[in-house]
């Protein structure tokens, strides 16, 4: 079932063309992702498609009966309103009546309280209920009465994807859904989208997200749209055959063009009907010919000042705010060509920590060494101050006009622009007409042209495209010093970091040598009973002072499921028993089976200690 059709679509800005004559459909249950550059109109593309911009000429078509939801790069709400108004800013009765049920929970009116009750099981809303608790919790929203101008735009990109995931649209679509959630929210997200029967067209630079959510990819590529049946992985490889073929075809077009070209050189300006044919095949194949695609990688042998014996050494490093604790008798001594990725829930300490290490926060206790060749390159999200009035290649010359190279070479400011995807043709632009994404690379070479030896990257991939990514990491993966990534960019850190310093809070640090991903699995596959009472703990609850003596609809609901399931679990239970018996002499099944097992346990354990509570009032 078709529910979105696009036919020739063009949208410009005065001479400058965005996309041309795009086409595509989008069909219930794809998972469709858009990539393109930086500055290719990607974020205005979506704004289109949901209405909110205007385009020069084509047809969009939704089906009549759907309904669509849209997620902004940069949601903007009334400062005045509530988190609770926004959130719940929707034309749908089963959100009105667990509102309903919410305030009648918290009253002493027993007839208000019966109605709501009543409401709910007429709109099954019970189940809705649960999931906007769910999804409230996964993003970290509980104090649903702050004032949106009192957020900051981390918290504002939150509850506004909470807002679009509550309406249950027929069809999503989402503009870097990930931006500003943590990784734990951002790998609940990808498992929501991958499971759901959602429809879904977004645009993202996360490549693990779009590895495990999408099942369809469209690139557009020098104005042209090309379309892959498959996840990333897929993607990649045949965006790699589609540039083979396209280098084949240009060297082909290439010698064809020389033999040609004589031809032409021979032959009298008066030419019969054949030989006409032939001129006009002669300019096609020279058009093919002089096609040009850079599709070399980032290699800049940068003579950066070197580092001596001592870089950067912490000694008993203490640092708390109030009863925050950041660090706790922490000590670590940098060596050289270190690349270490720092992870951690939102609040620990991440940003606090690189800035102890720069010398613009100071320690509780203990101490940081810092050696006399250390030269810092800091970017950060917050320290981007580009003046809108100058030019591009103004901006990274007021710093150097070049950067030395190995062996005597240099490469200048605009090689170095063009390096990492700004054109001849956009040097001489104002930094003002640039996107946001544009800037942040901008302001990424103005770091780089300070030729440091130690780098320190906070959050460096927001907001930029993957093509720019792909450069970034080839220019990493060669640098030679020091460097240290806070990013919630999966893909990046595996690719870039040798070893991480994981923040579990109270001020303690972990220093785990491996990947991120190999983190994430081990954590995973730790006893979940750990963090089950912080996860309750965190659901927002209703507050009911009175007296229990009964099950409220919903518990008896609870109960009766929890008997059906309790059972089912106990047969499972003794099926795994079994099997461990019958599989002692292998080892990989056995490994698997005991893991299963300790999950299985886990789950009837609190079941039935629920249902045990639950027992008590019936």
């Amino acid at each position: 079932m078709n529910y979105l059709s696009v036919e020739n679509l063009t949208k410009s800005y005065g001479d400058r063309i965005l996309f041309q004559d795009i086409t595509f459909g989008i069909d219930q249950g794809q998972k469709v992702a858009f990539i393109a550059k930086n500055g290719t109109g990607k974020s205005t593309f979506l704004r289109i498609l949901f209405g909110t911009e205007g385009y020069d000429s084509g047809n969009i078509v939704f089906r009549k009966d759907i309904k669509t939801g849209f997620l902004s790069q940069s949601p903007e709400y009334a400062e005045d309103k509530r988190i609770s108004d926004v959130v719940f800013d929707a034309k749908s009765e089963q959100i009105q009546a667990v509102l309903d049920y919410e305030l009648a929970a918290k009253s002493n009116d027993p007839e208000f309280l019966q109605r709501t009750l009543d409401r709910m099981d007429a709109l099954d809303a019970w189940n809705y209920e649960t999931r906007i608790k769910q999804i409230l919790g996964e993003l970290n929203i509980h104090d649903l009465d702050q004032k949106i101008g009192e957020l900051s735009g981390g918290q504002l990109k939150r509850i506004a994807l909470a807002q679009v995931l509550i309406e249950e649209p027929d069809f999503l679509i989402l503009d870097e859904p990930t931006n500003h959630l943590d990784i734990e929210m951002i790998e609940w997200l990808e498992n929501y989208l991958s499971k759901e029967n959602i429809t879904l067209l977004m645009v993202t630079h996360d490549r693990y997200f779009l590895e495990r959510v999408c099942n369809e990819i469209i690139e557009l590529d020098d104005k042209i749209l090309y379309k892959y049946k498959g996840n990333y992985s897929y993607f990649l490889e045949k965006k790699q055959e589609r540039e083979e073929i396209f280098e084949a075809n240009v060297a082909k077009a290439k010698n064809l063009y020389r033999k040609e070209l004589e031809w032409m050189r021979r032959m009298p300006k008066a030419r019969g009907t054949k030989a006409k044919y032939r001129e006009d095949a002669f300019y096609k194949t020279k058009e093919v010919a002089h096609q040009r695609k850079d599709n070399s990688k980032v290699s800049i042998e940068i003579n950066m000042n070197r580092l001596g014996g001592k870089i950067l050494e912490l000694h008993h490093a203490r640092k708390a705010y109030g009863d925050l604790q950041i660090l706790e008798d922490f000590s670590y001594v940098f060596k050289k060509g270190e690349r270490v990725g720092i992870v951690g829930k939102n609040g620990v300490g991440k940003t606090t920590f690189l800035n102890m290490l720069l010398g613009t926060e100071m320690l509780d206790g203990g101490k940081i060494v810092q050696g006399e060749t250390v030269v810092f390159g800091y970017y950060t999200q917050k320290g981007m101050q580009l003046k809108d009035d100058k030019r591009v290649i103004e901006t990274i010359k007021d710093i150097a006009e070049v950067i030395p190279l190995t062996k005597g070479k240099k490469l200048t400011a605009a090689q170095l622009l063009e390096t990492f995807l700004f054109p001849k043709s956009m040097h001489y632009n104002l930094v003002e007409k640039l996107s946001g994404g544009e800037k942040r690379r901008l302001y990424l070479l103005t770091i780089l042209m300070k030729n440091p030896n130690f780098l320190i990257l906070d959050e460096p991939t927001n907001d930029l495209d993957i093509v720019t990514l792909n450069v970034l990491e080839d220019f990493l993966e060669d640098f030679p010093g020091c460097i240290i990534i806070v990013s919630r960019d999966r893909y990046f850190m595996d690719k870039l970091v040798d070893h991480l310093f994981i923040f579990e809070g109270e001020g303690k640090i972990k220093d785990y040598l491996g990947k991120y991903n190999d983190y994430r699995l081990e954590q995973k596959e730790k006893p979940q009973q750990a963090v089950v009472p912080e996860a309750k703990k965190e659901q927002p609850q209703i507050e009911d002072n009175r007296t229990k003596t009964k099950l409220s609809y919903k518990e008896k609901m609870e109960f009766e499921q929890l008997e059906k399931e309790i059972p089912m679990l106990e047969d499972k239970k003794e099926e795994l028993q079994r099997a461990l018996l019958e599989n002692t002499s292998n080892h990989e099944e056995l490994l698997r089976l005991t893991e299963e097992l300790g999950e299985l346990t886990n789950d009837l354990d609190q079941k039935t200690d629920r249902w045990l509570e639950l027992s008590e009032f019936v």
